[in-house]
This record gives structure tokens, sequence and C-alpha cells, in this order.
């Protein structure tokens, strides 16, 4: 009785994750606000719109339960998902960590990169860290405060590609691969080869990570990968013919947000299917994940380039001074780059008993020319993200729920 009563919890969880989602409520809502997203109902294909928004629902016993609103949503609909890649690069780093944990490796041991094949580079010291050393743990703060990405491409590095992309499987992100490094080029062969990486506790050597070659091909059946009317090359040079988007990484909305609900639900989904990751470990990427650069001491930015909200698209948008609410934090990680913005946020107001989850891209781009970088940001982009993420914010405070959530393991010290 007992063993059918657990299989049956199960099955109903399970379908509770698997439900159809909602097409037309997110459509409803930004018709209801025509000054302020007239533009991209218009014109959705052009901007390349999707959203993913999910509601949580807590049980009696805080357990949460997820109901989600979708629109525009397309796995095989190609957008450059830019900085995104670098959250599965946090939690996989982690990971191996984690499983290399009988040689002393820790993810504050000093990470010595090595240039194991052309145009890689060495790395022998981190002047932001507290101690001026690399590491695991501050490669993951730079990645989670500002998005740095020679901290991604480090991880990479560690973690190999072809593990990367068979976590990616692993954990059902299917419509998703990470094939290169970020901002230096990295294409062809190049991405293929990863760095020898040497860990230290203090001048002992506990681990040697070689170097790795990957050969595998990651194919997936994607649409509009060959796009606009003309680029920029790597010699400054315009080239007028189409962009190819072809063997760049790929990341969907949906597989986007599932991989943040586990990281901040792990007890909603089965064993099975958890990241191999500490308490602790949970807790540090929550930390840098919702804190701002201006909270940060090692690493240490200047205001003017990395203000309070700078990584926190999601109903922020790209504010310099923007009112800051004490009990409101944002878990997100952004991206930027091909005139594409993305977003992948858990939100939260610990005030009003609020929490919600919303993943959206838009791309902007009118001149169909592709790394040039005159894009429209700063005229339909960020706009975009912070009115979703308000108008979002403003239904969820009107919103009655039968349990109010406890959110106090989400509360970090900063």
């Amino acid at each position: 009785m007992k063993k059918a009563f657990l299989l049956l919890s199960f099955f109903t969880s399970f379908s509770a994750m698997a439900q159809k989602i909602d097409t037309t409520f997110l459509a409803k809502l930004m018709k209801s606000k025509p000054a302020l997203f007239d533009t991209i109902l218009k014109t959705p294909d052009h901007k390349q719109v999707q959203i993913l928004y999910t509601q949580i629902n807590r049980d009696v016993q805080n357990k949460p339960h997820f109901k989600s609103f979708g629109y525009h949503l397309d796995p095989h609909h190609y957008f450059y998902p830019a900085s995104t890649v670098k959250l599965a690069a946090v939690i996989f780093a982690l990971e191996k960590v984690n499983a290399l944990k009988k040689t002393g490796l820790t993810m504050h041991s000093i990470m010595i990169t090595d240039s194991s094949y052309r145009g890689q580079t060495k790395i022998i010291g981190d002047t932001s860290a507290a101690n001026s050393k690399p590491s695991i743990a501050q490669y993951i703060k730079k990645i989670l405060l500002t998005s740095d990405n020679d901290a991604f491409n480090r991880l990479y590095e560690f973690i190999g590609r072809a593990e990367i992309n068979r976590k990616l499987k692993q954990y059902g992100l299917t419509d998703s691969r990470i094939l290169n490094r970020l901002a230096i080029g990295d294409a062809g062969e190049s991405s293929k080869h990863t760095n020898q990486v040497r860990f230290y506790n203090d001048a002992k050597l506990v681990y040697l990570n070689p170097a790795e070659y990957d050969d595998k091909h990651y194919p997936l059946k994607l649409n509009r990968l060959i796009v606009g009317k003309a680029y920029i090359d790597s010699n400054e040079k315009i080239v007028n013919k189409p962009f190819s988007f072809k063997d760049k990484n790929a990341f969907s909305v949906a597989n986007q947000q599932k991989l943040m609900r586990k990281l901040i639900f792990p007890e909603a989904f089965p064993k099975k299917d958890r990241y191999n990751l500490r308490p602790e470990d949970y807790k540090f990427i929550y930390t840098y994940m919702s804190m701002f650069p201006t909270e940060s001491t090692h690493p240490t930015y200047n205001t003017k380039e990395f203000w309070p909200t700078y990584a926190k698209m999601i109903y922020f948008g790209r504010e310099k001074n923007a009112h800051l609410t004490p009990n409101i934090r944002i878990f997100s990680k952004y991206g930027d780059s091909y005139g594409f913005i993305i977003d992948n946020t858990y939100f939260v107001d610990f005030k009003n008993k609020v929490e919600f989850f919303l993943t959206a891209v838009l791309q902007s781009n009118n001149n169909n020319t592709y790394n040039d970088g005159v894009y429209e940001y700063e005229t339909v982009c960020y706009p975009f993200m912070k009115n979703i993420g308000r108008e979002i914010y403003e239904f969820e405070l009107g919103r009655k729920k039968a349990h109010a959530a406890d959110l106090s393991k989400m509360k970090m010290a900063y």
C-alpha cells in the first residue's frame, strides 16, 4: 500500500511538472497594456519574442507547485543565448568539484590554467580575489555578479565540452548545446580543445585536469540559423551575406527555466534528476546570483560601470538609478549579444510573499546586420524587460494563494 502511494505521489508530481502551458494569458496581459507592449505585439516575429512565466503555489507543507504560461514559445526557433549559458557552467563546475572531493579539490582551491593548444591563454593569477589567486569560487562570483566572459571560459575548460553537453542531456535539457567559449571568436577546432588545468591547496598539487579534445557533434533541429542581410567579420569588414548561427551555442527558453527551477527547488524533482550539489553550494550560488555588484568586496566593482541592478534586466531594465526595495531580490542570469536580450529569473518579494519564474528573450536589429554593434537595446529591449517584469509582479501582488510562501530559505547574507 505504501509503495502504491509513493508511486501515485511521484506520477502526480510528474504530471504537474509536465502540464500543458497556457498560451493565452500573456498575450491578453500585454494587449491590456498597449502603451507598453503594442510595438512588440505588432511584430512578435520580427522581435523574436519568447516568454515563459511560471506561477509558484505552495501547499500546506510549503512545497512548490508550478503553473506555466507561455508566449510564442518554440524550442526549435533559434535565438543566440549569449551569457545565459553561464549558469549551466556554474552548476556543472561545482558538480565536478564534488565528484572529485576525494582528491582534496574544493571550489576554493587555487586554479592554474595552462595553454595547451593554439590560441589558448594561461592564467596564474586573479587580482580580483582576496588572495590574488584564481579559483572556481572566484570565477563563479564574477559570472553571477557581472557576467564575466573570461570566468565562463575558464569553467568551460575545466568541465570540458563533452561533459557539459552530456550534463545537458542528463538533465533533460535536450533543446540546448554549449559548443564555444565566449567573446574570443571561439569556433571550429579551437572550441573542441580545452586546456590543462592544475589545482593546488596551498603549494600542494591536488588535481590535474588534462587537456581534452571533443570530436562529437551536437546537432539540434533548429530553424532561423541563417539570418540577416550582412555582418561584420573578424577583420572588421562588412560582408553582404546572411549571418550564420549554425555552430553556436543554443539554450531554449524552456530549458533555461527548467535549469533554474531545479536550482531553486531541487526538492520538487525526483532525486535522480537533482544536481549533485551540497547545501553550501546552493547557498553560494543563491548568494551571488542575487547579490548586487555594489555589495561585493572580492571582487570589487566600479559603481559607474557596474551599478546595483546591472545584471537584473527583468524588472529593472538597465536603469542606473533604479529605486531599490529591500524586500525584493532577483535570482537571475541574463545575456545580451547580436541584438538579443535574454533574462532567466526567479523573483522574490519577501514582504508580500511573492515569488515567480520569468524567462524572456527579445531581439532588436532593425538594420538586419549582425556583429555591427548597432542594436535597439535602449529603446526596445531594456524597456520591454523592465515592463514585462513589473507587469507580472503587479499581477502576482494581487493573485490570491491558498498558502503564504515561507521564503526564508532564499534570504541570504550579503
